[in-house]
């Protein structure tokens, strides 16, 4: 067992911690690391890190920044498996959904070595007489990222390479439960060249996050995580003056028509309710048929009996993992519990049937909730689908507005009319029409609204470039 470094100017150290974390295998429950819970003197050195390398880094030529990020994508590239199986090693998803998170990172780190387009500005002459203007995008100081758990590998890609494409540095908080990823992540940034003290990484709890939201040399933070933290790093950050972007939690809707494809449905709302075992802010969660509820319910219970739990590092058969510790087990165990005490129907009990070893939470579904049974506005995080039973679909929209979480709902349906009139009037960021899982590419913003995003600019595409940049406007007569 290992402890885990930090990334400080360039070297990696071990920090003289008081007390450290695990680092489980979820599969197992074994412990495979340890990691430091640093403070407030850990992330000084990193800020101070930083902003010595942000003198220099800033005035970068942009050729010379983009030619760095394109040798790291291309070493991210040559350890695509290496990191994927270290993903499935800490986190516990399949081998497939981990080869997935590293796809949808390497998306982002392609859209960071587009920096020299995106980020240009705009020349107008003869805006009056005699006088010419133009505008630039540049970088503005050293940033910060807190990560969660779920996405070892792509949430971190979300901000640091557009972040340090921009002409930032930055310091990365990765989620003390998988900070292996995050550490490789780094490894590999400074073997394609990154100066030293551009790439921080600090690892730890809350003491690290409020010491990164307080800290004076830190100009925007961005964050990933459950709403209650989402709205903490938010308050305390804005607090002192920075720039935030802070996505919280979800509970996203799977409206199923009796029009939608069978076939084709019932995969997508098992990939969405119960890939990487729940643990996404755009898994389905509420599954609502309009119609045919009873007969869904049945079809989606005998596709579930047919997902298979198991070691997803040792055995290539499983089809779903574990939850990320024992506390997120036991955590859903008491809510299928509280669940059946309401008197809802357990179409399917996921407590029965799981893995003696390891964290497993068997994929459930929680038949007769109501908008007004406390499992409809919680968030739980794991691989436990609720179903409700509208009657009509203006009946399924207003159930959904009244959620206090604005991320994701998705329609199933052959009716160009119904999928116009939910796009239209489901009060969300983001809309799927026949996909389990609306997220957007590295193109396009990761537009979380109401409960589940904090702040103007969100994370990816062009938002995120305009979040990592202030702009300047230059009027000139000569």
């Amino acid at each position: 067992m290992s402890t885990v470094p930090l990334l400080l100017d360039g070297q990696w150290t071990h920090p003289p911690a008081q007390s450290f974390g695990p680092v489980h295998n979820p599969c197992t429950g074994e412990i495979i690391a340890e990691v430091p819970m640093c403070g407030g003197a850990e992330v000084d050195a990193a800020v101070q890190s930083a902003q010595r390398a942000y003198a220099s880094w800033s005035k970068t030529p942009v050729y010379d920044r983009v030619a760095v990020l394109f040798k790291y994508r291309q070493l991210l590239d040559e350890h695509f498996d290496e990191l994927s199986r270290l993903i499935v090693r800490e986190n516990g998803k399949t081998l497939e959904e981990a080869r997935g998170d590293m796809r949808r990172g390497l998306e982002v780190a392609d859209f960071a070595c587009s920096i020299g387009e995106t980020a240009k500005g705009e020349y107008l002459p003869e805006l009056a007489a005699g006088i010419d203007a133009h505008t630039s995008r540049e970088p503005i100081g050293v940033c910060a990222g807190i990560t969660p758990f779920n996405f070892p590998a792509m949430v971190p890609m979300w901000m640091y390479p557009v972040a340090i494409a921009c002409g930032n540095t930055f310091v990365l908080k990765p989620s003390e439960k998988v900070p292996l990823t995050a550490n490789r992540l780094a490894e590999l940034f400074l073997e394609a060249g990154l100066p030293e003290g551009v790439f921080n990484v600090v690892h730890g709890g809350r003491e690290v996050v409020d010491a990164l939201c307080g800290h004076p040399g830190i100009a925007a933070i961005s964050f990933v995580g459950s709403t209650g933290v989402a709205r903490h790093v938010y308050t305390e950050a804005c607090k002192h003056g920075k720039r935030v972007q802070s996505a919280g939690g979800a509970k996203n809707v799977l409206l199923v028509l009796p029009d939608a494809e069978l076939d084709a449905t019932l995969q997508a709302i098992l990939s969405s309710a119960y890939g990487c075992a729940g643990q996404r802010c755009m898994a389905g969660s509420l599954l609502m048929g309009v119609g045919h509820g009873d007969q869904l319910r049945e079809q989606v219970v005998e596709a579930m009996n047919g997902l298979a739990l198991g070691d997803t590092y040792d055995d290539p058969s499983a089809q779903m993992g574990p939850v990320i510790d024992d506390a997120a087990r036991d955590r859903l165990f008491t809510s299928i519990a509280d669940a059946e005490a309401e008197g809802l129907a357990l179409a399917r009990d996921g407590r029965e049937g799981v893995p003696d070893a390891g964290f497993f939470v068997g994929p459930t579904l929680i038949d007769q909730v109501e908008p007004d049974s406390d499992i409809f506005r919680e968030e739980l995080f794991g691989p436990v689908l609720s179903m409700l039973h509208p009657e009509t679909l203006d009946e399924a929209i207003a159930w959904f507005n009244q959620l206090p979480f604005g991320n994701a709902a998705t329609l199933f349906t052959q009716d160009g009319n119904a999928a116009r009139r939910f796009a239209r009037e489901v009060e969300c960021g983001m809309i799927g029409i026949n996909l389990g899982v609306p997220a957007p590419v590295a193109l396009f913003p990761f537009s979380g609204w109401d409960e589940s995003f904090f702040g103007d600019l969100h994370v990816q595409g062009k938002e995120g470039v305009m979040f990592y940049t202030r702009q300047k406007t230059v009027l000139s007569r000569w």
